[in-house]
Formats: structure tokens, sequence, C-alpha cells
């Protein structure tokens, strides 16, 4: 036996330690599983003033943008843009959008900067250009080790790379990729709550993504109970059938997780709160046998609390992309259902 082989067996033999199991105290449980969810991801990290700055306001036809950026820990500014529909009366509320593994967040903005952006653009990653379509505030936000924070000259993520990968240089400090940008986004929502509140009901905010940007939605959706919605894309597996089963960017990797959970344990820690998951019928990365697997755990979670009609799966008829006129429909139903 190789030692693929070997390490993918002793995965199949082992029951993670804190697998969510209906007919307990599930509030005792979350407590509990996400206190050690945020142990792994090296969390939290050092907090400091905000230090919000509008950098530039550009007016469009259908929305103005703000671009703006905010301290996320002690020297780390994240840069972002606001788009805010021309038509916006009073607070609106608002989606969090995040890339994956691209050439930066103007993918979400419907910009091309490379070769290949228009690509992802027509997979359904122009999130917040649809969002706004769909009556909501957008905010794209440039996540760690990708574009204007750590791409080459192609627009290849830093996270990325079999010579230099600078993710990797978190573990080395207790720190994980996934944990550092799951800390920005926490801190977009103080954002949000201290400095955008005139234009963002901070009760209503949606978080969104797909691939690395799904990843760190769900992990994100799981520790931040202020995500009124959560809706990752292509993201959601079993660790055994698509992290550990395959090719994956580093970044996508915490140590010591699967000892703990699979992906479904952790997607109990999201209920009851609304939650879609969007998965492509033919995704090669993550497979849509381990995706269904993943979300039987989570929706039998949803059912202990009766909240079962506010977990719901998509399924799209391609591959690894968002599928937006499949799953935009589901989630304003149910975030109408927050009402």
């Amino acid at each position: 036996m190789n030692s693929k082989d070997f390490i993918n067996r002793l995965a199949k033999e082992l029951q993670p330690e804190m697998a969510y199991e209906g007919g307990k105290d599930i509030p005792k449980w979350q407590r509990e599983a996400r206190e050690k969810l945020q142990d792994l991801l090296g969390l939290p990290l050092d907090t400091c003033p905000l230090d919000f700055k509008i950098t530039k306001e550009t007016v469009y036809d259908d929305y103005t943008r703000y671009d703006f950026t905010y301290q996320s820990e002690p020297g780390y500014y994240v840069p972002c843009a606001l788009l805010r529909p021309s038509c916006a009366k009073g607070p609106l509320p608002a989606v969090i959008c995040l890339q994956g593994h691209s050439t930066g967040m103007h993918i979400s903005l419907g910009e091309t900067k490379f070769a290949n952006d228009q690509k992802s653009i027509d997979g359904g990653r122009d999130f917040a250009v649809r969002a706004v379509k769909e009556g909501f505030c957008a905010i794209a936000m440039e996540q760690r080790y990708m574009g204007v924070c750590g791409s080459d000259e192609t627009g290849t993520p830093s996270c990325i790379g079999s010579v230099e990968n600078a993710s990797m240089g978190a573990l080395l400090l207790g720190r994980t990729a996934i944990g550092e940008r799951v800390w920005d986004v926490q801190r977009l929502i103080d954002v949000i709550e201290s400095e955008l509140s005139d234009c963002i009901d901070p009760r209503k905010i949606i978080l969104m993504g797909n691939s690395g940007g799904g990843s760190v939605t769900f992990y994100a959706s799981c520790m931040d109970e202020r995500i009124a919605l959560s809706m990752p894309s292509c993201a959601v597996c079993t660790y055994d059938d698509s992290i550990m089963a395959m090719n994956h960017c580093p970044c996508n990797f915490i140590p010591h997780i699967r000892r703990y959970f699979n992906m479904g344990d952790l997607g109990a820690l999201i209920a009851p709160r609304p939650f879609v998951m969007v998965s492509g019928e033919k995704d090669p990365i993550f497979p849509l046998a381990g995706a269904k697997k993943s979300f039987e755990i989570i929706k039998s979670a949803y059912q202990d609390l009766g909240k079962r009609d506010l977990c719901r799966m998509v399924i799209g008829n391609g591959g690894h992309q968002f599928y937006p006129d499949d799953a935009w429909p589901i989630a304003k139903q149910l975030l109408n259902g927050m009402e």
C-alpha cells in the first residue's frame, strides 16, 4: 500500500471526535464546536482600530461605487468596493461577495484585467453586479493572497504554485490562510455595523462565494452568527471526497481538522440561519456525491431545530461555477421569510 492509499484508509476509518449527532444539547455542541473550529483556524487575530477610509466614489447609471479600505489586524488593510443601487432609500440588505482562486475581486465587479477574466465572469462569478440587480447592496472584498493582496503580474494568486506559496507561511506562525480570510470577513461586518449602517441593514448580511470564496463563506458562516444567510458554491463536500482525494490549493488545508469534524458536521454550526448550498452536477474537485453526503448531515441539524425549510441545496447542471439563476430565487425566498 502506498502512502496516499494509507492516509486515505486512515481517514475512512476515523470517526470525527466532535461529529454532529442529533438528540443532544445542540446549542452546547455548537458552542464547543465553534470554540474548537476557532482554535483550528488560528483565531482570533489581534484586534485594532478599523481605520475605515473611503478612497474613491464613482457614480454609474444603476449604482454608486464606493472604494474603501479598513484595517483588519495591525498594519494589514483590506481593499473593498461597495455598490449601492441608485434607487436605494434607507438601509438595504447587503451581499458580501468572495471570489474564488482568481485574479482578484474585480471578477465580482464584472471587470476584466487579465486574459481569462471573462471566462470567470461568464461562469456566474460577477457576484456584486448580480446582487445589485437583485436589489441588494454588494461589497466585493479582496481576499488574502489574491488580487492586489497577493497576485503576480499574470494575476495568479500567491497561494497557488509549487515554487512559492505565500499562504503556507501562515502555518509556521500558527495561523491558516482560511482563518485569515474569515477574520477579514468578520472585521468587514464590524465595518458594516459601525460605519455603513446608514446604507446597509446589519441584520441582513448575506455571505456568498464560489470555490475558494465558497470555502471562506462556509467557515465564516460557521464562526459568525451575524451572517444572516450563507450561500457557498462549489465548496462544501466531505474532506475525504475532495480536499484529501485530489490536488487542491494548500490554502484549503486546516491542520488537524479532520480529526474533529467533517464538513457536514461543521455545517451544523450555521443552523438554523438560512443556508443555500450550491453544487455543480459535474464539479470535478468538489464531487456531487460527497457534497450530498455533507448536505444530509447539515439538513439533519436543521430538522433537529425544527427549521428544515431554511436549508436548501441547489444543483447546477454544469461544473465548477456559480449558478445565479438557480440560486438567487431561493436565497431571496429564504431572506424574505425572515421578515
